[in-house]
């Protein structure tokens, strides 16, 4: 597989961490990724409409939306592909296409159920992945100046909440209640702040087991402040369907949180 990152123009600095292309090549047969939770809402264009499917052979949109997911979920596909993404910002939805972020959780939404836009064609006709990467920003670009929204707050506490902020700490600096800083974290990342803190600690686990750079898990564990191994695992199971030996083992990971899963007939 082919990947690559592109950073996005200073105008959606703010709003788009960045871009990425993933090619399959010309490999052929079935294979299955899996889409890990980690905060981050994106914008997904396919090549090529009927490429991936889940588990309940769902079709997924050609270019849709997704929101904040709190589990991992699995896709397959057959045949070659070629995915062009933006990650945003934990909280960018609100901001790009006016709706509550907890509206677009653990969902595909075609981009045309969300706003009426010609943009899956001009798309199509477009040669190049500038090309079409050029379109995509164009078109958030335009979204953000038409909804004109902010919420310094949100940004604030998103922020906190990545660097591992305790939420009592997090209320204590902006001066919010329990309720209040439920509700703002809710609306604009898609989960109570509660899910999302457990999210951010697993990925930063995550990180450090993609390393290999640690003694032991246990080490692991208590570096990341879990209660013991036993908690680490279920939380690591939640979050991904399998134990660290078997991530470790079974994942071949280009575009970070969408490994591709390996099976023993594969080795």
């Amino acid at each position: 597989m082919r990947y690559q990152e592109i950073k996005p123009i200073p105008a959606l600095k703010e709003y788009i961490r960045y871009f990425w292309v993933l090619e399959s090549g010309e490999q052929q047969g079935e294979r299955q990724f899996k889409v890990l939770p980690d905060g981050i809402p994106a914008l997904i264009y396919q090549d090529s409409p009927n490429l991936f499917r889940d588990e309940r052979e769902v079709v997924t949109p050609q270019l849709y939306v997704y929101g904040a997911f709190t589990t991992y979920t699995n896709q397959i596909i057959t045949g070659p592909f070629r995915l062009i993404g933006a990650y945003f910002e934990p909280t960018a939805l609100k901001a790009i296409f006016k709706v509550d972020a907890f509206e677009l959780t653990n969902q595909n939404i075609p981009l045309d159920d969300l706003v009426s836009t010609s943009l899956l064609e001009r798309l199509g006709y477009a040669k190049t992945v500038e090309e079409k990467i050029s379109l995509l920003s164009h078109f958030v670009v335009d979204q953000i100046q038409a909804v004109q929204y902010e919420n310094q707050k949100a940004k604030y506490a998103s922020i906190l909440l990545q660097q591992g902020e305790s939420l009592s700490e997090i209320q204590r600096k902006m001066q919010l209640s329990e309720r209040t800083l439920e509700r703002l974290i809710k609306q604009h990342i898609g989960m109570s702040p509660k899910q999302f803190s457990r999210i951010m600690r697993f990925q930063s686990s995550l990180a450090l087991l993609r390393t290999r750079e640690f003694d032991t898990l246990t080490s692991l564990v208590y570096e990341q402040e879990y209660f013991d191994q036993s908690h680490y695992i279920r939380e690591f199971k939640a979050f991904t369907g399998n134990n660290p030996t078997q991530f470790l083992q079974y994942s071949n990971e280009k575009l970070t949180n969408f490994p591709e899963w390996k099976t023993a007939k594969d080795e």
